[in-house]
């Protein structure tokens, strides 16, 4: 029963993150899409990521951990690698192949991480015995986090298939942090895994910001609609799930 949960959850993330790549084959929702996707990594960050970690670390602990991973994926994108080297830090993606060119990587180095964690907590959870609320609460947070994840990558990779499976593996490494669990859990302290998870955290803070952005320079006021109701659907679905 150790890994029902956890490939349950997985394919949730799949479904959410194969309807996202879905949508975008939409044009007339495709411009409004990629705002709404950077929206809900926001919302995902602040509502779902940032109150765990405070139960944790405390709020100002959090927000620290948080911000740090915001920092250093900025610090990496002005001073070792820019995040998209067509635009450098323009954010004006127009010349680029794909609409974010270069977001592929860190984004799903960053939810591969995520979703590796929330297989420890759901495998952890399931030993300790706790209520379905915990395994309940990862699975629901991973349909709009999976929903950002295909639309931010469909367009930062050149095909649907491409983003797809990608997106998939990304997911798959819920089931991989499941039986990492169980290996590692001895050797490991919560404080440690607790902060991996807030850095990743603050990553989708910075993509989900960057691409909110790079639409708004793009698209004028026409992308805070879709942006706001990308945060405001994370966090209601947080509301209801406390």
């Amino acid at each position: 029963m150790l890994f029902f949960y956890p490939s349950l959850i997985t394919l949730i993330a799949i479904l959410s993150a194969a309807a996202g790549v879905w949508l975008t084959s939409f044009h007339g929702l495709s411009r409004r899409l990629v705002p709404f996707g950077g929206g809900v990594l926001l919302g995902v960050a602040l509502f779902w990521v940032l109150p765990e970690m405070a139960d944790y670390f405390t709020w100002q602990g959090a927000i620290l951990w948080l911000a740090g991973g915001f920092l250093v994926l900025a610090a990496i994108d002005r001073f070792v690698y820019p995040v998209c080297p067509a635009c450098s830090h323009s954010h004006q993606h127009d010349h680029c192949a794909t609409r974010l060119h270069g977001f592929a990587t860190p984004l799903l180095a960053a939810a591969a991480l995520h979703s590796a964690l929330d297989g420890w907590s759901a495998a952890a959870g399931e030993t300790a015995g706790f209520s379905m609320a915990l395994i309940g609460g990862i699975a629901v947070h991973k349909i709009p986090e999976g929903l950002a994840l295909g639309v931010i990558a469909r367009a930062s990779l050149g095909t649907r298939a491409s983003a797809l499976a990608w997106c998939a593996l990304a997911q798959m490494a819920t089931i991989a942090g499941t039986g990492f669990e169980s290996v590692l859990a001895p050797h490991l302290s919560a404080q440690g895994l607790h902060a991996l998870l807030a850095l990743a955290g603050g990553s989708f803070l910075y993509l989900g910001g960057h691409a909110v952005h790079g639409e708004l320079r793009r698209n004028g006021n026409l992308t805070l609609v879709p942006a706001l109701t990308g945060v405001a659907g994370s966090s209601v679905l947080r509301l209801f799930l406390r």
